[in-house]
């Protein structure tokens, strides 16, 4: 009975689906946007040699730079147009975050609305060329600096390298704006999800051979599996999670008629912040060593050295900072999307309470309880899922791709896109209802 009820549901989604025109053209917007991405991370920067370069970056790949080649699509490892990434964005992103929280008067333009939103949104663009300058203009200093990457060194190479890897960020900024508009899901996420399931394939296969020629064992290879199943069966769990407050409202009387109190529930997500704490994190930690992978190591001072190399992958320092920064940022988002003062005075103008709480400020105080305490849970699964494969990572040498900070954009991006897409059948089915009835509602007037 339940499987023949979940096939009649099915059926009438796959109905929904094919009348929904609407979600079709967005859902064909969203993949052609992604197909372009994906198309710029094969086009090369002009004036670099391949094989030097390819040579220098597999001397790399197994530190920081690796992991933002994940970020990146690939575009790292051929040195593309869209090298940079989404990750200037994300880090002015950051600031301009950070600085709402501080500045008054950016404060202020946050509570304006959309107007100040959009403000804002202009303010993180200007940021996201300097950073993008700063480092591309970083990236080719220090592809100078290796063996015969450059062919032509010198100032015209610098500047042609600021204005690619620059126009390709800004481009793909303007990409994850459009997708966010006119397609499905958020574009910025997205945008790394692709580039993380592109090289999924690869990942798999070079592990698949790191078995076929003994360097990894049978087992070995089964417990990683296993270890991926477990960690997206623990993805999904979480995040879907919930803490559900009962919020009541009282007995209300209209005209002569008394209406009996309705109860409602108020989810607070186990993790808030979703995926941004990891990639946050993972951004800053990759600022400093961005351009040190290609530049000369003799040239640079010993504590920049000792530094580098702390920060490299699998390395005690690296993952100390790396927790550190999630559970940081997992407190300070949540602060950011989620106020428990503005959600108490809401409720408190629709006349809604909580059992045993008083309206307003101490209704803000509990919801702030609630919320602190289950974000430290929310803080503590985000460190153990993107921890735990990082050191079996830094012990056998598995490809990235399977890390945990990996699996869980792709875990947490798939199941917003999917619930964006259930929303949108949703809202389809609601319209035809109205339609419906007001063709019903016509006929009987005549």
């Amino acid at each position: 009975m339940a499987s023949a009820a979940e096939q009649l549901a099915s059926n009438l989604n796959f109905a929904a689906f094919a009348k929904a025109e609407d979600l079709k053209k967005r859902i064909w917007f969203t993949l052609g946007a992604l197909l372009v991405y994906r198309l710029g991370t094969y086009i090369p920067l002009p004036g670099i040699n391949p094989d030097a370069f390819a040579q220098a970056f597999t001397q790399q790949s197994r530190g920081v730079l690796g992991v933002f080649n994940m970020f990146a699509g690939g575009a790292v490892e051929r040195m593309a147009i869209f090298a940079l990434g989404i990750m200037p964005y994300i880090s002015a992103s950051i600031i301009m975050q950070l600085m709402t929280s501080v500045v008054p008067s950016l404060e202020a333009l946050k509570k304006e609305g959309e107007q100040g939103r959009k403000v804002i949104n202009q303010y993180t663009r200007y940021g996201t060329v300097l950073l993008a300058i700063v480092q591309a203009y970083g990236i080719s200093v220090g592809l100078e600096g290796g063996n015969n990457i450059v062919t032509d060194p010198g100032m015209f190479f610098r500047i042609s390298t600021v204005i690619t890897l620059v126009g390709g960020t800004m481009f793909l900024m303007w990409l994850g704006e459009q997708i966010t508009a006119r397609g499905i899901g958020n574009g910025i996420s997205l945008i790394i999800f692709a580039g993380i399931v592109a090289g999924l394939p690869s990942a798999i296969s070079g592990t698949l051979e790191l078995g076929r020629t003994g360097a990894l064992s049978t087992g070995l290879i089964l417990a990683i599996i296993v270890m991926a199943i477990a960690v997206i069966a623990i993805i999904v769990f979480f995040e879907r999670a919930q803490r559900r407050l009962l919020i009541q409202y009282p007995k209300r009387q209209v005209g002569n008629r008394m209406f009996q109190g309705d109860t409602s529930h108020l989810p607070l997500k186990l993790n808030t912040a979703g995926v941004i704490p990891p990639i946050f994190a993972s951004s800053l930690l990759l600022l400093p060593a961005t351009v040190a992978g290609f530049s000369d190591q003799t040239t640079l001072p010993n504590w920049a050295s000792g530094v580098l190399s702390a920060l490299g992958h699998g390395q005690p320092l690296y993952m100390a900072m790396y927790a550190a920064m999630i559970v940081f940022f997992a407190f300070f988002y949540t602060a950011i999307v989620f106020n428990p003062k503005d959600t108490a005075d809401q409720l408190k103008k629709h006349s809604g309470f909580i059992p045993g709480y008083r309206p307003g400020e101490r209704t803000a105080e509990y919801i702030d309880y609630v919320l602190t305490r289950i974000t430290v849970i929310g803080a503590a699964y985000l460190v153990l899922i993107c921890l735990f494969p990082e050191f079996l990572i830094s012990a056998t040498g598995v490809p990235f791709y399977l890390g945990g900070t990996s699996l869980l954009i792709v875990v947490s991006v798939t199941l917003d896109t999917v619930a964006q897409i259930q929303g949108h059948l949703i809202a389809h089915q609601y319209e035809g209802l109205i339609k419906k009835s007001k063709l019903r509602g016509g006929k009987r007037g005549r």
